[in-house]
């Protein structure tokens, strides 16, 4: 009994690493993509998309390719130690390209600009956030559910607020980012 609970709480803290690994590179990748995005757009460095004859690659695809090899990987081979980090990794990275362009998924040819893409990336950080840092719900006591509670309302409001800052944000920041859309290299 006594050494499965070990092993478990070996297990758990193999997890919680992992979901530490895929949520940093997850937020970090995000925000180097847009980072890469905003510069080739407003010209400040070259332009390093693929093009396949008249076509631009977007990042998207980059993300589903390294979801699609990392589903097969850790199907067909079960990596562990390095290797399995290494997967977590890659994992988060393609999470995040992929979730980065979600607005377009909803809207095929829109703008780059989607609030929707921010959307998912919060809802997924707040996700992967949770896997990584909170106990699991077996040792849940009550003042973890009354900390959940507290920070529900202040996300809540936090999220209105917010919402309401991007009304005027989105009136000011926005048809600046669209107009260097427009301006981009195709």
């Amino acid at each position: 009994m006594e050494n499965s609970t070990k092993t478990s709480m070996t297990s758990l803290q193999i997890s919680n690493h992992l979901a530490r690994l895929v949520l940093v590179t997850f937020i970090l990748t995000f925000i180097v993509a847009r980072v890469l995005v905003i510069l080739i757009m407003s010209r400040r460095i070259p332009d390093l998309y693929l093009h396949l004859g008249e076509t631009h690659v977007h990042h998207l695809n980059y993300g589903i390719f390294f979801l699609a090899g990392v589903g097969a990987y850790q199907l067909f081979w079960h990596p562990s130690g390095r290797n399995l980090e290494m997967t977590a990794i890659i994992y988060g990275s393609g999470m995040a390209l992929t979730f980065d362009e979600f607005g377009m998924w909803l809207h095929l040819g829109g703008s780059y600009w989607q609030r929707a893409s921010l959307d998912a990336i919060t809802v997924l950080s707040a996700v992967f956030g949770l896997i990584a840092f909170a106990p699991s719900l077996k040792r849940f006591h009550f003042q973890h559910w009354a900390g959940a509670v507290v920070i529900a309302v202040a996300v809540g409001v936090f999220f209105f607020m917010l919402f309401e800052s991007f009304s005027y944000v989105g009136k000011v920041v926005i048809p600046v980012l669209q107009e260097i859309e427009v301006r981009s290299p195709p």
